[in-house]
C-alpha cells in the first residue's frame, strides 16, 4: 500500500513495539505525523520509541491493570486514542502432550485478551470523536495452523473473531476493526522458533527456513517488517475508511494452494 495513504495526525497506540513489526509501525506512525504511544514490557523498547520520536510505556499486557493503563497514558498524554494496533505477541513450540499450562494462559492472556481489553478501554474514546481504527496483527496462522502452535494458533484465530465483532459494533460509531495476517517476517520471533522447530522435528536448524518456514511460500523469503507497517498504514488511515471486519494476507503466497 503507498504510504501517503495516511490521514490527518491521530493518537496511536501501538503494542509490542521493542522489535520487529511493532517498532516498524512505529516509526512509520511517526513519519506521519501520528503521536505515538509504544508499548512493551521490555525496557529496551524505550530506545527505539525515543528515536523514532514516540513515547514509550513499559507494561505487561497479560495483566488486565496494564492494558487499561496504557490506554489511560495515552489519554493523559495526548488527548484521546484514535488508532489502535494490536501487535504484542510471544511464541512457544511444542506440542499438544507436551505444551506447558501456564504457556498456554500467558498466550492467551496476552495475544487474545489483551487486544480485547485494549479496544475495551480505548472504544469510548474512539466513539465520541465517530473516528476510529482498530488494526490487529493476528498471523497467517489464523487461518491456517501448524503442528507445535496450539497456544498461538488459537489465539491468533480468536482474534480474526474479536476483529468481526468490533467491526459490526463499531460500523455506525465511526470505528473500523480489521486484521493483518503475515506469514513468516524477519523478526526476533521468528528468529527465536528455529531452535525449537528443528527439537520438534527432527532437523538441522539450517534447514527450519526453508523446509518449514518457506515450505508452503511461493515467494521464498522472509518478510520485511515495513512490508506488514505499510498494510496497517493503509488500514489505520481516512482511505480505509469503507473497510472493516476484513483479514488480510501478506503470506508470501501461502495459502494460494
Amino acid at each position: 500500500m503507498p504510504s501517503q495513504a495516511t490521514t490527518a495526525p491521530r493518537v496511536a497506540l501501538v503494542t509490542g513495539t521493542s522489535s520487529g513489526i511493532g517498532a516498524a509501525v512505529v516509526e512509520h506512525f511517526c513519519k506521519l505525523g501520528h503521536q505515538v504511544l509504544a508499548v512493551d514490557f521490555n525496557p529496551a523498547g524505550k530506545a527505539v520509541a525515543g528515536k523514532a520520536g514516540a513515547v514509550f510505556y513499559e507494561a505487561d499486557l497479560s495483566d488486565p491493570d496494564a492494558c487499561r493503563g496504557a490506554v489511560t497514558e495515552a489519554v493523559k498524554r495526548f488527548g484521546s486514542v484514535d488508532i489502535l494496533v494490536n501487535n504484542a505477541g510471544i511464541q512457544h513450540v511444542a506440542s499438544i502432550e507436551t505444551f506447558p499450562e501456564e504457556k498456554w494462559h500467558q498466550i492467551i492472556d496476552l495475544m487474545l485478551t489483551a487486544p480485547f481489553l485494549l479496544t475495551q478501554a480505548a472504544w469510548p474514546h474512539m466513539r465520541k470523536k465517530g473516528w476510529g481504527r482498530i488494526v490487529n496483527v493476528a498471523s497467517i496462522h489464523a487461518q491456517v495452523a501448524s503442528p507445535g502452535k496450539a497456544a498461538y494458533t488459537s489465539a491468533k484465530h480468536g482474534m480474526i473473531g474479536l476483529t468481526k465483532t468490533a467491526a459490526l459494533e463499531g460500523g455506525e460509531q465511526g470505528i473500523t476493526a480489521n486484521a493483518v495476517c503475515p506469514a513468516y517476517v524477519k523478526t526476533p520471533l521468528v528468529d527465536n522458533q528455529i531452535a525449537d522447530q528443528a527439537k520438534l522435528n527432527n532437523m538441522d536448524e539450517q534447514d527450519v527456513v526453508e523446509k518449514i518456514m518457506l515450505k508452503q511460500a511461493a515467494i521464498k523469503r522472509l518478510i520485511e517488517p515495513e512490508e506488514v507497517a505499510q498494510l496497517i498504514a493503509y488500514l489505520a488511515s481516512d482511505a480505509a475508511g469503507a473497510v472493516t471486519g476484513s483479514s488480510f494476507n501478506i503470506d508470501l503466497g501461502w495459502t494460494a494452494h
